[in-house]
C-alpha cells in the first residue's frame, strides 16, 4: 500500500475526482460487501474533499493496493504534501481493511489460495 504510481497494468478498485464531484466504483469487486464499498466511497470522497485532486485506489498485478493521486496542471488548491500525508494516515487507520482487500484481490482476481 504505497503513494502515487503510473503502472498501467493496474486494475482500479474505486476513485474519487474533486474537479467533476463524482466518485466511482469499479463493478468487477461487486462481491464486497456493502459496508466495505461504503467505507472506500468514504474514505475516497473525504480525501478529494480535503486535498482536492483525484485519489484512486489500485492494484498492482502482484495484488498490492497502492493510493494513487494526480491533479490538473493548473490546479493550485491541490496540496501535494497534504495529500501525502492523509494517505499514510489512510493507511495507519485503516490498515486492517486493506490488507483485507489485497486478500480478497489475490484469492477472487488472482486465483492464490489464502
Amino acid at each position: 500500500m504505497s503513494g502515487s504510481n503510473d503502472n498501467p497494468s493496474s486494475k482500479v478498485l474505486c476513485g474519487a475526482n474533486s474537479y467533476e464531484e463524482k466518485y466511482y466504483f469499479n463493478r468487477e469487486f461487486d462481491r464486497l460487501p456493502q459496508e466495505v464499498k461504503d467505507e472506500l466511497q468514504i474514505m475516497c470522497v473525504l480525501f478529494t474533499e480535503e486535498a482536492g485532486g483525484i485519489l484512486t485506489l489500485e492494484f498492482l498485478p502482484d495484488g498490492q493496493l497502492i493510493f494513487r493521486t494526480q491533479a490538473d496542471e493548473h490546479d493550485f488548491y491541490y496540496d501535494e504534501i497534504e495529500a501525502g500525508l492523509q494517505i499514510r494516515r489512510l493507511q495507519k487507520e485503516k490498515q486492517e481493511l486493506l490488507k483485507e482487500l489485497e486478500l480478497f484481490y489475490s484469492v477472487f482476481f488472482l486465483h492464490k489460495k489464502p
